[in-house]
């Protein structure tokens, strides 16, 4: 029935004012305005859809649009659709009735459990987020049913509103918002576009703001300049469609419009689908991950029905997975509650699960389908897969099996591949394998070459969360231990059964151990003395494994040791070195002194560790003995 005269009234909600509540509690995200209203715009089109998709509605759909508006001289913002639009009746539903038991109730209950966005779009209050921004909001509606009245319904963030008779053309609603002064940031066009681009990317209705133009070619070949409406979505995404439908560039095109400052294609990527037992759609990419592990987060975009909602997803999928690119959609992750709740809801640890099952089925199936690509990838994938086999044990037991360990001669194994391998080169098989590893084979070149001289292998660990993940393999792979080929003689790591003795007595070891003292720092070094071949350097310096490993897992987990882990090294002194027993046999003492100097520069340079001062005294000394 069409409403004759205006009509007064109040806004039922059953306590004192919301308008305030809005205000004060959710001003922070005060953005969201345009999300909440530009979607209801969208529902009004898709639910216009549906209705003449059934039969419902026989009239003409036309273009589907909604339209964004800024009058910077009315200081108003208009958000037009020409979707279902609404009679009198259904203004008074569903703009007058706001169903709440008390406001003091809802501040108190959701005020810490979630932010003020999704409070909004929780409790249905989509429409009153526009007084965030405005002093007053008018609807003009004009419903899609034959022989209604378009009502004008306006309010001025107080509870009392007008409805009245009104003329409109055509089927559809206009939401006008007059912007108040502490808002007007909001008229200016780059702010709304960013806003736009930020929310409603990928809305399944053509959003239009302003227009542009674009150059075509005519008949003639000749450019001619048009203008056009500027649409600013992509209503049918690629996750959104069938991955049948869909080829390789399609995949890297879509990546490119998420990422446009992106130069770089994605490896691959996984497209997720499912419709039971819960809903969830989306298209993740692997990106050529960096060393920086932290960088790479905050890249997957969560929506719910194509409405953008946060890039913040930990407690929806497992950490490690938060290093991956991409969107995820689904409407039955449930938004209005704490991170913590979340990472406790059953639902969301499902699709959790699921995603981290569709993850390694891809590599699992990438690794068997072509070993040769897989490997040649493995570099840019391998800090992400350290990552999930230390964070996630399910993860762990599905990557054991494709897992790829690099040695320096660039061969590839896997886990099982290289037991085997290592078992058949070193001796004693009753006892603990070792597995050498360098994490800078430039800078341990000399290590790598005596190793390799003797006939072992030297494995690549050169991620920032090594230290963490040989941990993990030696806590799994029975027998196995992991030692950084600088970290001490290959006599001491791997043990073959054989005993070298010593040249010098304790006495003599007891003599030497001063002078040396006094050429390294006490604090810095530690002399110690090993029984190796004459053929090894007289003077090396290592850092022993499990003090270097703690360091570098300290400084990747946040120094949980609770302080800077103190570096200390070991000077490794060779007992059947001629070199050191010329030392001890030397009765000239500043002879003594320079020979031993000389002897330990040489070992801190093979380190890079000799610098400034030490350094140029160093090359002057050896140039004078030429």
């Amino acid at each position: 029935m069409a409403t004759k005269t205006a009509q007064k009234g109040t806004i039922n909600v059953q306590s004192e004012n919301i308008f305030p509540i809005i205000k004060k509690f959710l001003y922070s995200d005060q953005e969201i305005f345009l999300r909440e209203l530009v979607s209801n715009a969208v529902d009004a089109s898709q639910k216009l859809k549906a209705l003449s998709s059934l039969g419902e509605y026989k009239g003409e759909l036309g273009d589907l649009l909604v339209e964004v508006l800024i009058d910077k001289k009315k200081k108003t913002i208009t958000i037009r659709d020409n979707g279902i639009g609404m009679t009198e009746e259904e203004v008074d539903k569903y703009i007058n009735q706001i169903a709440f038991s008390g406001a003091e109730e809802f501040v108190q209950k959701y005020k810490d459990k979630t932010d003020g966005a999704t409070i909004i779009g929780h409790f249905g209050l989509g429409f009153y987020s526009s007084f965030m921004v405005a002093d007053r909001v008018d609807i003009i509606t004009q419903s899609h049913k034959e022989k209604t009245q378009a009502v004008k319904w306006s309010c001025d963030g107080s509870p009392e509103f007008t409805l009245e008779p009104t003329k409109k053309e055509g089927r559809g609603t206009d939401i006008i918002l007059n912007i108040s002064d502490d808002a007007k940031d909001f008229l200016e066009d780059y702010k709304i576009t960013e806003l736009l681009n930020k929310y409603c990317k990928f809305l399944p209705i053509k959003i239009k703001f302003g227009t542009k133009e674009e150059t075509i070619k005519d008949e003639k070949d000749k450019e001619k300049k048009l203008t056009v409406d500027n649409i600013i979505n992509n209503p049918t995404p690629a996750w959104t469609k069938k991955p049948s439908d869909l080829k390789d560039e399609d995949y890297k095109s879509f990546y490119r419009e998420l990422y446009p400052m992106t130069f770089e294609d994605p490896l691959f990527h996984i497209h997720l689908n499912v419709d039971y037992p819960f809903n969830l759609t989306g298209v993740l990419y692997f990106p050529k991950i960096k060393q920086q592990v932290e960088v790479q987060k905050n890249k997957i975009q969560l929506y719910c029905n194509q409405v953008f909602v946060t890039d913040s997803v930990e407690g929806i999928v497992p950490e490690f997975l938060t290093l991956l690119h991409g969107v995820i959609d689904s409407p039955d992750i449930p938004l209005n509650v704490s991170r913590s709740y979340l990472q406790s809801d059953g639902n969301v640890k499902k699709i959790s699960g699921h995603i981290m099952k569709k993850v390694a089925d891809k590599l699992e199936e990438l690794f068997k389908k072509d070993r040769k690509d897989f490997e040649a990838k493995w570099d840019d994938i391998k800090i992400f897969m350290e990552y999930g086999m230390v964070s996630e044990e399910k993860f762990y037991d599905r990557a054991k099996k494709f897992t790829l360990l690099k040695n320096t001669e660039n061969e590839y194994f896997s886990l099982e591949e290289y037991q085997a391998k290592v078992k058949d080169i070193q001796e004693n098989k009753d006892k603990k394998v070792v597995y050498l590893y360098t994490n800078n084979a430039e800078e341990q070149h000399a290590y790598i070459e005596k190793a390799k001289a003797k006939g072992y292998d030297v494995l690549v660990l050169d991620t920032a969360l090594t230290g963490h993940f040989i941990g993990h393999l030696e806590q799994k792979l029975e027998n196995v231990t992991f030692a950084r080929v600088d970290s001490d003689s290959i006599e001491k790591l791997i043990d073959k059964g054989e005993e070298i003795k010593s040249k010098l007595t304790d006495k003599d070891k007891e003599s030497l151990k001063p002078v040396i003292e006094e050429v390294v720092p006490k604090e810095k070094f530690n002399v110690i003395f090993e029984n190796l071949s004459k053929d090894e350097t007289p003077f090396t310096v290592v850092k022993p494994e499990f003090s270097r490993r703690m360091q570098d897992m300290s400084a990747v987990g946040g120094n949980m040791f609770g302080g800077a882990m103190p570096e200390i090294h070991n000077l490794v002194v060779n007992t059947n070195h001629p070199l050191v027993s010329k030392i001890l046999k030397e009765k000239d003492e500043k002879a003594k002194k320079s020979l031993t100097k000389q002897a330990t520069d040489l070992a801190l340079l093979s380190q890079n560790m000799l610098k400034g001062k030490d350094l140029t005294e160093f090359v002057s000394r050896s140039l004078k003995s030429l």
